[in-house]
């Protein structure tokens, strides 16, 4: 599950249609993006660094906010 927070600030845990993975890069510096943020003219992607430097402005304008960034704490060693 991923958390989708919607422009009211309501969290939901739901599963996307479209998981982000690996071949999804961040619009601004071409890293793996875990963050996707949906506003009026489209959807943006951003790396969880470049999503947390702009959270606070896109937040404004965003319809949704997903975030995948816990996926880089999750430790898949065995």
């Amino acid at each position: 599950m991923n958390q989708y927070t919607d422009t009211a600030g309501t969290v939901d845990e739901v599963d996307t249609p479209h998981e982000l993975t690996a071949l999804d890069r961040c619009d601004a510096c071409g890293a793996q993006a875990y963050i996707r943020v949906v506003v009026a003219s489209g959807e943006l992607l951003f790396c969880a660094h470049h999503g947390r430097k702009h959270e606070e402005k896109l937040s404004q304008i965003a319809h949704s906010w997903h975030d995948e960034s816990s996926r880089l704490l999750t430790d898949t060693r065995n």
